[in-house]
C-alpha cells in the first residue's frame, strides 16, 4: 500500500510524506523537491523484503499455495 504526498507552502519547505509497502507512515521536510523525491525513493528501497527475499522463491510458494487451495475445494490441475 506504498503511497506518498509532497506539498509545499509559500515561504516553507517541502512537507512530504510517505508510507511503505507495510503501511508504515513516515515524514519528513526538504528544501527541494527532487530531495523530497529522492528520500521517497529510499524509504521504499529499505523496505525488509525488497533487500531479503527472492522474488522467485515468492512466487514458487504462491503457485504451490495455489494448488492447494485447488486440491482441497477438487478442482481440476492446471499446472
Amino acid at each position: 500500500m506504498r503511497d506518498y504526498s509532497i506539498t509545499k507552502k509559500t515561504g516553507e519547505w517541502y512537507d512530504t510524506h510517505v508510507t511503505d509497502s507495510y503501511g508504515n507512515k513516515y515524514q519528513n521536510y526538504f528544501e527541494f523537491a527532487h530531495e523530497a523525491n529522492d528520500w521517497i525513493y529510499y524509504v521504499w528501497s529499505k523496505e525488509d523484503w525488497f533487500n531479503s527475499v527472492n522474488s522467485q522463491e515468492l512466487l514458487y510458494s504462491a503457485i504451490q499455495q495455489c494448488k492447494e487451495i485447488d486440491n482441497k475445494s477438487n478442482r481440476r490441475t492446471i499446472l
